[in-house]
């Protein structure tokens, strides 16, 4: 019994290592095709990264190539931008440096300008050639029926020039006065009070002065108009008069002296020229006035002419109308004559008579 026991303890342990023997060859087995599947693996592996990695290579190339031609791109433009943006600054320095030679030149021509009116001859010319413009300019060049310059009057002076304004004003002489010297050292304010305060009073002497000459010289009764203008050629001593000297203007009202800059001047000749236009436009008028009138006489004539005409042309058209009457009566016994037998030849000459 017990040897049974033993064998069959045996036969099992038989088993049980024949079990354990073939596991272990199918581990070996299974071992074996984990290698080869790892190899084949590696092997898929490899050609998916190789084939990756040239894709990527490729990808890599393709974007590089597309940004060094973008790069480029840029760089073109930038550079085109950079060299039409020289070319500008370089023209603008162009000009720039031609602005710059026109300013030396009206430096210099300021300077030039500084010694002409630091002379009281040359300002008067300044004066005097301003004030022609003007008057060219409003009047036209040569018109010797509203202007004229360096007109001799009855008293033996001369005015710079006179404007032949319509009635009442009459002919209005004109002059140019620069009162300069007093007037620059009146605005300086690097000099001292007492020379400002000096070069002040003396400045409204001055003007007074020139106002009192074109006053004497230039309103001759029966001759000129009872006023006249006295011309500052410069706006800013003008407009120093107006603001700060109130008793100057009042002096030039007594006077009967207008004070005009080229401003105002300019604006009063241009009233007077619109004065003309306008009594032109008058006496044009006047005229065509007067034409109408005639035109609407000979109208009435040519109406009363016109209907003399027509009665005569009605009457002329009763007649042809009675005249047509009476043929259109002949014509009918002709007919007649024509359609029934003549049975009396005397019968038929006084029924024709009687018709006509």
């Amino acid at each position: 019994m017990i040897n049974y026991i033993i064998l069959g303890v045996l036969v099992i342990l038989i088993i049980l290592v024949i079990i354990l023997i073939f596991k272990v060859k199918d581990r070996d087995t299974d071992n074996l095709d984990m290698l080869e599947r790892l190899n084949r693996f590696e092997v898929n592996i490899n050609k998916e990264l190789n084939d990756n990695f040239i894709k990527m290579n490729e990808n890599m190339e393709s974007k590089l190539n597309n940004i060094n031609d973008k790069v480029h791109e840029r760089i073109d433009q930038n550079f085109e931008k950079t060299n039409k943006t020289f070319i500008s600054v370089l023209e603008r320095l162009s000009k720039i440096d031609e602005a710059q030679k026109k300013i030396d030149g009206l430096t210099n021509n300021i300077v030039n300008l500084e010694g002409i009116l630091t002379d009281k001859k040359t300002r008067g010319i300044f004066g005097e050639v301003n004030l022609n413009n003007i008057l060219y300019n409003v009047f036209g060049e040569g018109n010797d029926r509203l202007f004229k310059i360096q007109y001799h009057l009855p008293n033996d002076t001369i005015a710079d020039s006179v404007v032949f304004a319509p009635e009442p004003l009459g002919m209005i002489a004109i002059d140019s006065k620069f009162p300069l010297e007093n007037y620059r050292l009146m605005v300086d304010k690097k000099k001292s009070d007492d020379i400002r305060n000096n070069a002040y009073k003396q400045f409204k002497i001055d003007v007074k002065k020139h106002i009192d000459a074109i006053s004497s010289k230039y309103i001759i009764d029966g001759v000129t108009s009872n006023q006249a203008i006295m011309f500052i050629p410069a706006e800013a001593i003008f407009a120093e008069i107006n603001a700060y000297h109130e008793d100057i203007i009042n002096y030039a009202y007594k006077k009967r002296v207008w004070l005009t800059s080229p401003t105002t001047l300019i604006s009063t000749l241009s009233m007077i020229m619109m004065i003309y236009q306008n009594m032109e436009r008058d006496k044009y008028t006047s005229i065509i006035h007067e034409e109408l009138n005639k035109l609407g006489i000979e109208f009435t004539r040519f109406k009363d002419r016109f209907d003399k005409l027509s009665k005569s042309i009605q009457t002329v058209n009763k007649d042809v109308e009675s005249f047509q009457v009476t043929t259109d009566k002949i014509k009918k016994k002709f007919d007649s004559i024509s359609n029934v037998e003549i049975k009396n030849d005397h019968l038929l000459m006084d029924d024709i008579d009687e018709s006509i």
